[in-house]
């Protein structure tokens, strides 16, 4: 459970689907799986895919048509910082890959029992 809106999610993974990331199958042993491997795929080519902006607003105060410098600066000004932001969210995006997102979810919340047992697991298979 994802917890998201089922017509979200069949959107989200139509436009996944169209640029290539994904597989999907219909019917009751149906799902969607990655194309590729999750240690090259990075959030910026999701983002991407889903053609979003990472820092963005519906509404920049000011008005370009008033006398006034300050409401007519300010959208402008507002603008190129939400630009600016964007640049920089996108930069770090093309750093993280799914695989890493992954870790941190299956990974790092598991009971520490569990974490024991997999480290132990790896340290006899590498021997």
């Amino acid at each position: 459970n994802i917890c998201t809106n089922p017509a979200r999610v069949r959107k989200v993974t139509s436009q996944l689907k169209t640029a290539g990331l994904i597989e999907t199958k219909e019917g009751s042993e149906g799902g969607s799986q990655l194309i590729g491997d999750p240690e090259c795929l990075t959030l910026e080519q999701v983002r991407q895919a889903l053609q979003l902006r990472v820092v963005d607003t519906n509404w920049l105060s000011g008005d370009a048509e008033k006398p006034c410098l300050i409401a007519s600066g300010m959208a402008g000004v507002m603008q190129q910082i939400m630009d600016e932001l964007d640049a920089c969210c996108r930069e770090k995006l093309k750093k993280m890959t799914i695989a890493q997102i992954d870790r941190q979810i299956f990974e790092d919340h598991r009971p520490e029992t569990e974490k024991k047992f997999l480290d132990s697991s790896r340290k006899e298979t590498t021997k």
